[in-house]
């Protein structure tokens, strides 16, 4: 699964997400991944800023796994 189909299915689920690569920070935490609302609850919020796509996109399933909405299940 790539980040923009996963984008897409925490829509789905009304969740609000944000990608982002930011040049002007640091490499070691140049990406951004943010996801926040919808079935993740309104006071949960989830944040992760690692240096690259690849580890946003891991740090991000395995948030979901843990809070019990995985796309693959």
């Amino acid at each position: 699964m790539d980040i923009v189909e996963l984008m897409e299915w925490l829509a789905e689920r009304g969740c609000s997400a944000v990608f982002k690569a930011d040049g002007e920070r640091s490499p070691g935490a140049r990406w951004m991944v943010v996801v926040s609302g919808g079935d993740l609850g309104e006071q949960s919020f989830f944040r992760a800023d690692l240096a690259s796509p690849e580890a946003c996109l891991q740090a991000l399933l395995d948030h979901l796994e843990t809070s019990g909405l995985s796309p693959f299940a």
